[in-house]
């Protein structure tokens, strides 16, 4: 895959990489790999886990099962089994994931986290720091996503509490929970599958509600509900589309509110695409909610030694606390001398063109659109770079190269 050579002295390893360098071996990262590959540009990905896809390898729970039918999750250039189905399951999509790897010979570098990456001005390439090496390349890839770090709130008391507290990242199933009174701190799709597997182990869920949700039904008379919508977007204006989700949520589901999970008073997908959060797609949760198995509680005044004080004056005990609170991106910890994103590692630039930057940067995996929003960046990156690649190179050639960078 290339060559390196320890500088006397230093015992710095330099590597110079022909093509980009992709920071992170999730789907973006194999997605822009895969497409780079077809165009014959050859990449190296760096990835900071032993493994491809280390999110849903490492920190998803047992239960998980894709939200979207898997027509609207497929990478580029290779579909799903047909025997997988509508809906697969965690391992199956690891399973896909693994062969998609496999099928475009995608080899990543792992365990090289990058420490620092920052454009150098004056020999006009990315250097790229990892524990092990320090990368040279006329381009960089951001790839390592949304998803990167769990968001943990700061919940004032919950150094004091005695019992065990985990992200959802750490959680597996409820099976360890038997018996016992669980406060679910989060409400969109993680909070709610947490809570309905803790159900199914006989635990009791206690859910805060801290913000208001939408929830929509997974599929309408066998129909998936994000089918349905993507199919309205073509012939109408997003907020009568979302004036439609809301109807048939209202009718197949019944007023939340009443339940204690408000509605947001923008639409659904109007909410997503502005800010990215993502609507509940009930699996079920519902129903346990309405039977009064699943109780819904508003936002956590203060963690106590045993349990949690709520803003509307209840405090209740608790054995565990589980934070759903989702994630996000870890890119200001080390892309440096560029302000193409946010300080909350997200692209300025809104959808469809946060996908490239100044000076050879590149990003994938930040539209905010799941893995479809991931798909349409990769062509595109994919393209833009062999257009480049071709004019320094002459014509398309495929494999890894590298060389020593001289000092």
């Amino acid at each position: 895959m290339g060559s390196c050579k320890i500088e006397c002295g230093s015992q710095v390893k330099w590597l110079w990489v022909h093509g980009p360098i992709i920071v992170g071996a999730g789907p973006s990262g194999l997605a822009v790999a895969a497409c780079l590959k077809e165009n014959g540009v050859p990449s190296l990905i760096l990835e900071r886990t032993g493994c491809i896809a280390s999110l849903w390898q490492q920190k998803s729970y047992n239960r998980l099962k894709l939200h979207l039918p898997k027509q609207f999750c497929e990478l580029p250039l290779l579909q799903f089994p047909e025997n997988f189905p509508k809906y697969p399951t965690k391992h199956q999509f690891i399973s896909y994931m693994e062969s998609y790897a496999k099928h475009f010979s995608i080899q990543p570098k792992f365990n090289q986290v990058v420490q620092r990456a920052e454009f150098d001005r004056v020999r006009g390439f990315w250097r790229v720091q990892t524990q092990d090496f320090l990368y040279f390349s006329r381009w960089l890839i951001v790839a390592s996503g949304e998803n990167a770090e769990p968001a943990i709130p700061e919940i004032q008391g919950i150094e004091k509490f005695q019992g065990t507290v985990m992200h959802t990242s750490m959680y597996k199933s409820g099976s360890g929970f038997k018996n016992q009174r669980v406060l679910v701190v989060g409400c969109g799709n993680s909070g709610m599958e947490v809570s309905l597997d803790l159900c199914r182990h006989k635990a009791i869920p206690h859910m805060v509600i801290r913000n208001s949700v939408h929830i929509l039904p997974r599929e309408t008379l066998g129909i998936s509900t994000f089918a349905i919508a993507m199919a309205l977007l073509k012939w109408l204006p997003l907020r009568l589309v979302d004036k439609f989700l809301l109807l048939l949520a209202n009718f197949t589901l019944g007023n939340t509110d009443k339940l204690g999970l408000r509605r947001p008073k923008t639409g659904p997908i109007e909410l997503k695409n502005a800010t990215g959060k993502t609507p509940v797609l009930d699996v079920g949760a519902l129903s346990q909610i309405k039977s009064g198995k699943i109780k819904v509680m508003e936002g956590v005044k203060e963690i106590t030694k045993n349990g949690a004080k709520f803003m509307d004056g209840q405090e209740k005990e608790f054995d565990s606390i589980i934070l759903a609170t989702g994630y996000k991106s870890n890119v200001p910890s080390w892309l440096k001398g560029t302000d193409f994103f946010t300080k909350d590692g997200m692209p300025k630039k809104p959808f469809p063109n946060g996908w490239k930057g100044e000076n050879g940067l590149y990003t994938v995996g930040f539209t905010r659109r799941g893995l479809l929003g991931t798909s349409l960046d990769a062509v595109k990156i994919a393209g833009d770079i062999s257009d480049q690649w071709m004019k320094i190179n002459g014509c398309k050639i495929g494999g890894f190269n590298s060389y020593i960078l001289p000092r």
